[in-house]
């Protein structure tokens, strides 16, 4: 019986993130988009794109996420490990 749980648990474990990530295709295409730019981008540039005035769609995109909670915790979800994981190499 216990194995059976533990079987049931991991496999809806497994199987939300994807679940989780069919519900918000556009919110995953940007996230995506975040993370690679964090990814992709050196400390110096990360440093210079900081302090610039946001895009008319990137404002949108803002306040979408603070209208709705359960998109901003998938976004979130998907941004926060490479983004910190940057923060840590920049110092």
């Amino acid at each position: 019986m216990t194995k059976r749980s533990c079987f049931f648990a991991l496999v809806f474990a497994l199987a939300y993130p994807g679940v989780a990530g069919a519900q918000y295709p556009i919110l995953d295409t940007i996230a995506d988009k975040v993370v690679q730019k964090y990814e992709q981008s050196s400390c110096e540039q990360l440093w210079e794109k900081k302090g610039q005035p946001k895009s008319p769609r990137e404002q949108e995109a803002i306040q979408v996420l603070r209208n709705d909670p359960n998109r901003r915790g998938a976004f979130i979800n998907r941004v926060a490990a490479p983004i910190a994981n940057k923060m840590f190499e920049c110092g």
